[in-house]
């Protein structure tokens, strides 16, 4: 039976067979999959490191902790002489960095992708010499730190910002704040993406600023759109649609619920020069969709990016139901020909599922869709292969026929 009442390392122990996701290569302990009669959770400090171990007693891993948080512990080394310390959280950085830099010719792009850099609870965006940085789990936050000097001195950034606001945050009993912690606060991000330049306010919310994990998808649109009318919905601040205004779009029109997104999207078409072919509206998609077709709008592409309409388990019926009726008035806007680019961030869609939805959209007496591409989130966006919840992006382009 383990001893933790002493000054060894505190352990936890699993329950009979619950340790073949671990052994797998998964990350994540769920409560209860411990054996609370054994290794109790209760009393443990938000953030500590413990030893995982089989039923039997064998060694699994080292993990840190959180007794309040349905995800318990989260593995952060398998070798058992090696528990995870600062020398292997920089190494892990400067891997992160080794892997954009090869990937990237500028420093655009997001740095740390949580599980997918094998280091649960950090994400880091990278926006020049500038970082935004969200630290989501109490273990993460024990190396703040280390974290913040090991980025500057392998990045050289003049400005760190952290943006502690989110609802995992609020899960692992952390504080929300935002805070500039290293050099002047900025209030412009910049990109460049596709031979374009993006400026985002701070003040955006939205995960850390850009949604880099679009980069991919984005460039391919660009194949689509020479000579078409295209409709951009949820449109943030411009990226689907200011790439295919660039890319030869005869007129692009986007919309999106934010005031300030929409505005911002307007002066990236006007910094693009590309302000003559491009209109942004503040409104909603599905009400603006609605009246669309009834006033006789149609379009050569439309593309259909929205937020996560399932956020968690019990929102899945209803999400399901938000996507098909978001596909279903998309498809009726198309001319014939037309082409649909689909995409889901909700983690618990899947790409099938997604399809099926389009699919089911169909207008009556079409012939079909075919889809012509698949894609899902930018290669620094990387997915961790034994943990499924690290891939939640996914999309296609498909043609009406």
């Amino acid at each position: 039976m383990p001893d933790n009442t002493g000054s060894g390392p505190i352990r936890l122990r699993l329950k009979k067979r619950e340790e073949r996701r671990l052994e797998a290569g998964h990350l994540w302990v769920f409560s209860n999959e411990v054996d609370v009669g054994l290794t109790p959770l209760k009393g443990i400090a938000p953030g500590s490191p413990v030893i995982l171990e089989s039923a039997t007693g064998k060694f699994l891993a080292h993990a840190y902790v959180n007794p309040a948080s349905l995800i318990c512990a989260r593995v952060t080394s398998r070798n058992k002489a090696a528990p995870f310390d600062s020398t292997q959280l920089a190494q892990r950085l400067r891997d992160a960095l080794s892997l954009r830099e090869s990937l990237y010719s500028e420093p655009f792009y997001r740095l740390v992708h949580s599980e997918g850099d094998f280091l649960p609870g950090l994400t880091v965006d990278r926006y020049g010499d500038v970082l935004v940085v969200q630290i989501t789990t109490a273990g993460m936050e024990k190396f703040k730190q280390e974290i913040l000097a090991t980025l500057v001195e392998i990045t050289e950034a003049k400005s760190v910002c952290l943006q502690n606001e989110s609802p995992m945050r609020e899960l692992e009993g952390l504080e929300q704040h935002t805070d500039w912690v290293h050099g002047a606060e900025v209030t412009q991000l910049r990109i460049r993406e596709n031979d374009l330049e993006f400026v985002v306010p701070t003040e955006f919310s939205q995960k850390t600023g850009w949604f880099f994990d679009h980069r991919e998808s984005r460039k391919l649109l660009r194949n689509f759109v020479e000579g078409k009318r295209v409709l951009d919905l949820y449109s943030y601040i411009g990226g689907f649609g200011l790439n295919a205004a660039n890319a030869g779009a005869s007129d692009v029109w986007s919309i999106d619920a934010s005031e300030s997104a929409a505005a911002a999207a307007r002066e990236n078409a006007v910094l693009n020069g590309l302000n003559k072919n491009y209109r942004c509206d503040a409104a909603d998609a599905v009400e603006t969709m609605r009246s669309m077709f009834t006033d006789g709008e149609r379009f050569d592409v439309v593309v259909l990016d929205p937020p996560a309409f399932i956020k968690r388990k019990k929102d899945k019926d209803a999400g399901v139901r938000h996507y098909a009726l978001n596909n279903k008035l998309a498809l009726k806007l198309l001319n014939p020909g037309g082409i649909l680019l689909s995409a889901s961030c909700s983690q618990a869609f899947s790409l099938h599922e997604l399809q099926q939805s389009v699919r089911a959209a169909l207008p009556k007496g079409l012939q079909g869709v075919q889809v012509l591409n698949t894609f899902q989130q930018a290669p620094d966006h990387p997915v961790n292969i034994a943990v499924p919840e690290s891939l939640y992006l996914k999309g296609l382009i498909a043609r009406l026929h």
